[in-house]
Order: C-alpha cells, then structure tokens, then sequence
C-alpha cells in the first residue's frame, strides 16, 4: 500500500470517519471527528504507522490532509 493510501486509512481510522470525507481538501476543524482530542489520536497513529516521532510546531501545523503529506516528507516519508 502506498504511503498517500496508508495516511487516507490513517485518518479514517483515527477519526472515524468514511473514506469519502478524506481527501486531498480535508482542513482541521472542518468536519466535527478532526477536533482537538481527534486529532492526537491522529498524530500518534501517523507516528506508529511511519516509525517517526513528530516535532511538536509540526503536530501544530498539521492543519490540512494536503499540509500533512508536506510534514511527512520531512521526516523522508515517500509520497511518489
């Protein structure tokens, strides 16, 4: 599975919500599931999934699905 497929999955799973509520538009606060509490639950299941520890101003800044993929190619997460 590609690592794009694999944080799709990752939010979905996280936030409990359907698959087609996550694209590549998806914003913090936007739909009700990615709150405060949902969205530590998604930092730490993107941490276990790609073996990362995130900085804290990145945890912050993860504000957007699209913004995530650019935090995680940081940390050499391939996004091809």
């Amino acid at each position: 599975m590609q690592n794009k497929q694999k944080l799709k999955e990752l939010f979905k799973e996280s936030l409990s919500i359907s698959e087609e509520k996550v694209n590549d538009k998806l914003k913090y606060n936007e739909i009700e599931e990615w709150d405060s509490i949902g969205h530590m639950t998604l930092m730490s299941a993107i941490e276990e999934e790609f073996k990362i520890t995130l900085e804290t101003d990145d945890i912050i800044d993860f504000s957007s699905f699209q913004k995530g993929i650019e935090i995680l190619k940081k940390y050499k997460v391939d996004f091809k």
